[in-house]
């Protein structure tokens, strides 16, 4: 087993709310990232997108590119207009080196809208998911022959948010088409991550470790809240500082012999949650049980 420590730069700089942190500059966030010891980061919007240009500066930091987000449309184009549309982000992880290709479809997503409500997404037919699956086995065929690992990215406010769509996104699809375990969204979505690894270690090719503060959640919940009005409202935080258990989540990675990135992620605002702060205590602890379970 080989285990890699790498992190989101979503800490520092939100996405989908780039209010939040928006003055933090990439060398800032670079020389955090590496001064914690990580070895590797994801890519965000504050990173250039252009191997030239991004090459030189991630060399200087010591830092490798693990991956990045990237949005599909599957509901509303075929595979090929979806592998066309992705070709860039493609190369340029290429060019990095990067061994991991993670997507998660967008095109009815909820998640970046605040007038949305936490309890509610979309759900798809059967004749959809038959559809869907049919499109992301193509793309995911193709990034897999290009020599990367595809991972898929289940979230919240998409259709595959819950335990029973996860279930129909593994019955509409090949085990080539992996799956980024996140744990804060597996909670958020109603499931135990744990099962996840094992009833489908296949499947598990990436994991994302952020923990769910579940008083806080349940509240938003309840109450109509937006995804990003429940980021700022602190519903996610580092492991170590939530309601999770990860000891028998690192157990069950090292009986499955996961080896690949664990990416600590602390989905919060900078102005209120230390990104460095809460991003070191994330990792400390994972290590701590990584040790514990010889996840080495």
């Amino acid at each position: 087993m080989t285990i890699r420590w790498g992190v989101s730069p979503i800490a520092w700089c939100n996405d989908d709310m780039r209010e939040l942190g928006g003055d933090t500059t990439l060398d800032e966030l670079l020389t955090d990232v590496k001064e914690i010891g990580f070895a590797g980061v994801e890519l965000g919007h504050k990173f250039p997108r252009d191997p030239g240009t991004l090459g030189p500066i991630m060399a200087r930091h010591g830092l490798e590119v693990i991956g990045g987000w990237c949005s599909s449309n599957l509901l509303a184009r075929d595979a090929d207009a979806e592998i066309a549309a992705l070709a860039k982000h493609l190369a340029l992880l290429e060019a990095m080196g990067s061994t991991v290709f993670i997507l998660a479809e967008t095109s009815n997503a909820v998640h970046g809208d605040r007038r949305s409500r936490l309890d509610t997404h979309p759900v798809l037919t059967s004749g959809e998911w038959k559809q869907f699956g049919e499109r992301l086995n193509t793309v995911a065929r193709y990034i897999t022959d290009r020599g990367l690992r595809f991972a898929y990215h289940h979230h919240l406010g998409t259709v595959v948010e819950t335990g029973a769509e996860l279930e129909r996104f593994f019955d509409a699809t090949g085990d080539h088409v992996g799956l980024v375990l996140d744990t804060g969204h597996a909670l958020g979505g109603g499931f135990e991550p744990l099962g996840v690894i094992e009833t489908r270690p296949e499947r598990v090719v990436h994991v994302h470790c952020k923990d769910i503060r579940r008083r806080k959640f349940d509240q938003f919940r309840a109450g109509g809240t937006s995804f990003l009005d429940g980021v700022i409202g602190g519903m996610f935080t580092a492991p170590g500082d939530g309601d999770y258990d990860y000891a028998p989540f690192m157990a069950a990675l090292a009986h499955i012999n996961y080896s690949g990135w664990i990416v600590i992620e602390a989905e919060q605002d900078p102005a209120v949650a230390n990104p460095r702060q809460y991003s070191q205590l994330g990792l400390d602890t994972l290590k701590r049980l990584a040790r514990q379970v010889e996840l080495a």
